[in-house]
């Protein structure tokens, strides 16, 4: 790895309207290395990365950029692209509907003679970049067909074929399995022998003590720190990144098991979109005063099961609901709402949010009863409640009239689970409530978690962290490929017992 500085920010400042996102940033890169920056959802990452990459053009913000010892100015994206800077987001920017060819010398065509764009040329740039990520696709393959890690290494091929010298990943492990993960892994740490830079944003930290050289913490708009991997220990990364000790990250209660108030019975769904039952045959009693862990592999059911429990996808082919004794019949998401069982999605941006509406409508969406008369909304009461909520949930926003879309993700999260809190709900299903949340958020969140279910809240936490499932489960339920497969007490739920049960290797 070179000493060489290839990208330094010097000073960056940038506002929006109501809070100062940036302040007087420092940030620097050598060449060839991996440097992971880290910190808190609203810490400033991303909005660094947006001025590096031209999103925010020269003149929205103070500062320096300077790459490989030239001052630059980027006032779009293209500049920074030429630069030799490509960004890649969580949410990948592909085109579904072309092919890997096409998505990757898209802006960039090979024209031929007469402007007509020489497609054998690009066809074999588009297999040199494939190949050179380790991908095993054709390039004339459409994007549609690919899997999600697929998809992220057609990204970094598209990237790597504009001749990206700096290669910005924004939590790019997020929507892979484990197996992509490491594939991904494997495929930076070639390109770091080749002497490309890359900037790793991640909330997961074992993955940035596994991949990083460096790492820069952010924390409120500023600079914290930045250190070599081998300077710093988990434990006091978190310090930085919170600004305070966490000496426990999975705030466990013990409790004693109440009588049982929430049960599926013999549950199967279909999926008329894959033409198979997607669960099958699944049974689970959920008791007073404990939180059920779902555990279990991509594909594995469990978001299936949740979704069409409230009837918000697939077509139940045969089950039953209980709720304090009580059989329910739950025709649409409506009848789940009415009678307290609430869903805080997995996928917020598509299921759990109305992105262009802001803070307060979001949160008082399902409520509106709530903050109504005689069907008109009382605007005083309905801020008042989202207000509440906002700050209970420490969300990072200079008001709850602020657009949904502008917050970060691990924001954006909050307002999920603040919409179904106001609800009021008996049952609680929460489906990944804290992916692409920092550490110091997710103890906010297991602590709320905590708290409802001292109240007597119902608690179903889906997860696909292991470490998170056994750190706040009472028991754990563990599903393979459509099937409960076993539900096991904490005691006995280690990371062996539930991969077993995951891969189908025990059973009930």
């Amino acid at each position: 790895m070179s000493e060489t500085i290839t990208l330094a920010m010097n000073n960056i400042t940038k506002t929006f309207p109501g809070v100062k996102a940036l302040s007087g940033v420092d940030f620097s890169v050598r060449k060839g290395e991996i440097h992971a920056l880290v910190g808190e959802n609203g810490a400033g990452k991303s909005t660094l990365m947006k001025v590096l990459s031209g999103v925010y053009p020269c003149g929205s913000f103070d500062g320096e950029i300077t790459v490989e010892g030239a001052s630059s100015k980027f006032y779009d994206i293209k500049d920074s692209e030429t630069a030799g800077i490509a960004i890649i987001y969580q949410e990948l920017a592909l085109v579904n509907q072309l092919t890997v060819c096409e998505n990757i010398t898209l802006g960039n065509e090979i024209s031929g003679a007469f402007g007509v764009i020489d497609w054998n040329a690009a066809f074999a740039k588009a297999a040199a970049a494939v190949k050179r990520v380790g991908l095993n696709v054709s390039p004339a393959e459409k994007v549609i067909n690919l899997g999600v890690g697929e998809q992220q290494l057609v990204e970094i091929a598209k990237a790597l074929a504009k001749n990206a010298r700096i290669l910005i990943l924004d939590e790019p492990t997020a929507s892979l399995t484990e197996t992509e993960a490491t594939n991904l892994a494997e495929i930076l740490k070639g390109l770091r022998k080749e002497g490309i830079t890359c900037i790793y944003i991640s909330h997961r930290l074992k993955e940035v003590f596994e991949l990083a050289d460096t790492i820069t913490v952010l924390r409120d708009g500023q600079t914290v720190c930045t250190v070599p991997k081998k300077d710093i220990d988990e434990e006091g990364l978190i310090a930085r990144m919170v600004g305070r000790e966490l000496k426990e990250i999975y705030p466990r209660k013990k409790r004693a098991r109440g009588e049982v108030i929430f049960e599926i019975r013999n549950w199967t769904v279909f999926d008329g979109a894959r033409g198979k039952n997607v669960v099958n045959d699944v049974s689970f009693k959920l008791h007073r005063g404990e939180i059920l862990g779902f555990s279990g592999l991509v594909g594995a059911g469990r978001s299936e099961l949740f979704m069409n429990i409230i009837k918000a996808s697939g077509d139940t082919v045969a089950g039953e609901v209980f709720l304090d004794g009580r059989k329910l019949d739950i025709k649409s998401v409506g009848d789940a709402i009415e009678n307290k069982i609430m869903l805080a999605t997995e996928d917020r941006k598509r299921f759990g949010l109305v992105l262009m509406m802001d803070i307060n409508k979001n949160i008082s969406l399902s409520s509106l009863e709530k903050v109504s008369n005689r069907f008109v909304i009382n605007e005083n009461a309905e801020i008042r409640n989202s207000e509440k909520y906002t700050a209970g949930l420490k969300i990072k926003t200079p008001s709850v009239e602020q657009k949904t879309g502008n917050l970060s993700g691990g924001n954006q999260q909050k307002v999920v689970i603040a919409k179904s809190l106001m609800i009021e709900p008996k049952i609680l299903i929460l489906d990944e409530p804290t992916r692409g949340i920092d550490v110091g958020a997710k103890l906010e969140i297991y602590n709320i978690i905590n708290q409802l279910v001292d109240s007597g809240v119902g608690v179903i936490m889906v997860s696909s962290d292991l470490t998170e499932v056994i750190g706040m489960s009472d028991r754990v339920a563990v599903m393979h490929e459509g099937r409960l497969t076993g539900v096991l007490d904490i005691s006995e739920a280690t990371q062996e017992n539930i991969m077993r049960h995951a891969t189908g290797s025990s059973s009930l």
